[in-house]
């Protein structure tokens, strides 16, 4: 089966995507709103880090498979992949803002035709397929037995994208059965891994289900960390003498949760149904509320080397990224507490090795950090920051990075 695919968003989860699908002999239109988007994707280049992406991109583009635009075309195929993030709600319960996924729907319309296969993919709460669907029959008259319309969700972890894009299982879930199978059937021209039917809105709790789970797992190993401090224990030597036992497996801490899923995901089970969900709310308090003891310890452990000094600290901050290896900042606790503490007034030398520069905040580089800062305080992982040399160095290690061998 090849189709024409238009993929509305080609962020950190479209572009890819775009480039396994002109990969597996499907011609795929690329739409963004943003026109540097669209003219870096059509120069055969790429505007986000990812391994490997780049030579994808590249070779799509060369071989005409893959084209960016900035507006949707008729298709056979569409994908949103757009982002969901959340604006701020009653009782501290954020609610999710699905503004983006609507106006993509109403981009589409004009263009769909019966028989069409609509997909979407973000992150979205649970009811979000069906208003897709009713937005697209306002728009252009087309029900849902007209135009096939289903909700899979993306479950890649960034770093590992394209290999995860083609091997990892997927649930498709569709306002009809028909739409399931439509989408069964598309993913198999490119998907290895099994592909399991549902309902959309099943899909859809399955997706948010997944990241509430981790979400639920860091915020344990989190507050483990504020025990063994309290304490005076290492909490890495302890979860690791924990998970011999058979059936435990706790996760690492680090200086909060971030990227898109992990922090926001659980908001959306919460604003559906804020009386069931009190664990799943407090884990999310601890993980931010863990950003926010850095940001503490930080400030203490510099004012207690500025009266060692005699002057004020200089702090190196190691990380902005949510996650190790990649350049994606979004609802980072690493840049959360960098902005904080230069906020705070606070002397800060900030590295971000995946970044060439940052609106708000001035980058400088790994060895200007390690030669002018008085504590180094890491908070990603990155690969540049591991086997350092750091004899005789104040560090404040939140993600592990210096106990690696």
């Amino acid at each position: 089966m090849s189709a024409t695919c238009c993929i509305l968003g080609l962020g950190y989860i479209g572009l890819p995507t775009a480039a396994v699908l002109a990969r597996a002999g499907h011609r795929v239109i690329g739409v963004d709103v943003n026109a540097h988007v669209v003219s870096t994707v059509n120069g055969g280049r790429i505007h986000i880090v990812e391994p490997e992406l780049d030579e994808a991109v590249a070779a799509a583009v060369a071989s005409g498979g893959l084209t960016a635009q900035l507006k949707p075309a008729p298709a056979d195929v569409f994908l949103i992949a757009v982002p969901t993030p959340f604006r701020s709600g009653p009782d501290g319960i954020p609610q999710p803002n699905i503004d983006y996924v609507l106006a993509a729907a109403r981009a589409i319309a004009p263009v769909l035709r019966p028989g069409n296969l609509v997909l979407l993919e973000s992150t979205s709460p649970v009811g979000t397929t069906e208003q897709v669907a009713r937005v697209i029959a306002e728009e252009c008259g087309l029900n849902s037995e007209q135009v096939q319309i289903a909700y899979c969700p993306e479950r890649v972890l960034p770093g590992r994208i394209l290999q995860e894009l083609i091997s990892n299982d997927r649930v498709i879930g569709g306002l009809t059965p028909a739409a399931a199978e439509a989408g069964q059937s598309f993913y198999a021209t490119f998907c290895k891994g099994d592909l399991l039917t549902t309902t959309a809105r099943t899909a859809e709790l399955v997706k948010l289900t997944e990241n509430s789970f981790r979400d639920v797992n860091i915020a344990f190993a989190n507050e483990l960390s504020l025990v063994c401090d309290r304490l005076g224990i290492n909490v890495r030597d302890l979860i690791r003498l924990a998970n011999h036992h058979p059936r435990v497996n706790v996760l690492q801490p680090g200086c909060g949760v971030g990227g898109h899923c992990i922090a926001v995901d659980p908001w959306f089970i919460a604003a559906a149904a804020p009386d069931c969900t009190p664990l799943i709310q407090t884990a999310r308090r601890v993980n931010d509320g863990k950003s926010r003891w850095v940001i503490e310890q930080v400030q203490s452990r510099a004012a207690a080397l500025e009266d060692q000094l005699g002057r004020p600290a200089r702090i190196g901050c190691l990380g902005l990224a949510f996650k190790p290896d990649v350049d994606d900042l979004r609802e980072s606790p690493a840049l959360y507490i960098t902005t904080e503490l230069v906020v705070a007034g606070l002397d800060v030398l900030a590295c971000e090795p995946n970044l060439s520069d940052h609106p708000t905040i001035k980058l400088d580089s790994l060895e200007k950090v390690l030669e002018e800062a008085d504590l180094l305080v890491f908070l990603v992982a990155h690969s540049p920051f591991k086997h350092l040399d750091l004899a005789g160095r104040v560090v404040f290690d939140l993600c592990g990075v210096t106990e690696q061998t």
